[in-house]
């Protein structure tokens, strides 16, 4: 019988792997799940105290999935704190996916946007020339570095970490990397997840010299499915319109990078 996915499914998480001292990886067994196309989330029960949506992570393993958080809020952190054997509920996949190119790809990823980042890479051709992006605070926070090369082990590829504050890789912000690639380099398609702000430089150095560009929004969701209306941005809402949207749509959307809103849905300044 074909499961509902607007029903939540009880998990049990089987492995808990640290990535950095605030990030953690959670993973479980779900066939659904560990199928989904990049750029699509889950909504995600911990319960007790809230549900959230989560970019679903891949897993070496066959029928499993996973979900790679940051410790913030209250939910996210009691998602970062759940223990191997402990369960946790789910219900998606949502959204819609990126539409990958073929050719010279550029992926951009910052913090736990990475995660869909890496799930493209599972898609990619053995003849795509791929170039990733990983932008950190510091060393201490970079992750996915190992894997982004591993996943990429057939491919001509660049992987390149840029931290904040120069402890490793190249000194500053990602965004950085990105205009000085996509200056010399006339890529077929650029992707990227991470904060707005970081989404938003990307789009419009992308965009402008008119190389093809999706991001995938993270905005806060309270249903996932249409209703709430949280998570708008201007007249799209972001589960159902989006995750993705691409370069020639977010350029006439008067919110993106600009401005976002709170727990009460109030417009707020970035």
């Amino acid at each position: 019988m074909q499961r509902n996915h607007n029903h939540t499914t009880i998990v049990t998480v089987e492995k808990v792997i640290d990535e950095t001292p605030t990030v953690r990886t959670l993973v479980f067994s779900d066939e659904v799940m560990s199928n989904v196309l990049p750029g699509q989330f889950a909504m995600v029960w911990i319960p007790g105290i809230n549900e959230l949506p989560m970019s679903v992570m891949i897993s070496d393993e066959s029928g499993k999935a996973a979900f790679t958080v940051r410790k913030h809020g209250a939910a996210s952190t009691g998602l970062f704190n759940v223990k191997v054997g402990e369960q946790i509920g789910i219900r998606g996949p949502y959204g819609n996916s990126f539409d990958l190119k073929e050719g010279k790809l550029l992926l951009v990823g910052g913090g736990t946007g990475l995660v869909p980042m890496m799930r493209l890479l599972t898609h990619v051709k053995p003849t795509d020339d791929i170039t990733v992006l990983i932008g950190a605070k510091s060393k201490d926070e970079v992750f996915f570095e190992d894997l982004a090369n591993r996943l990429l082990e057939n491919n001509p590829h660049k992987v390149i970490v840029s931290t904040d504050d120069g402890s490793y890789g190249e000194k500053g912000f990602v965004t950085d990397l990105v205009e000085k690639h996509v200056d010399q380099i006339k890529f077929d398609g650029v992707y990227v997840c991470g904060p707005e702000i970081m989404m938003y430089k990307t789009v419009q150095s992308a965009h402008s010299r008119g190389i093809f560009v999706q991001a995938s929004l993270e905005r806060m969701m309270k249903c996932g499915v249409g209703i709430c209306g949280s998570c708008c941005v201007g007249e799209d809402l972001v589960c159902k319109d989006g995750t993705v949207f691409d370069g020639q749509h977010l350029s006439q959307n008067k919110e993106f990078g600009k401005f976002h809103r709170n727990k009460a849905g109030i417009l707020e300044n970035y």
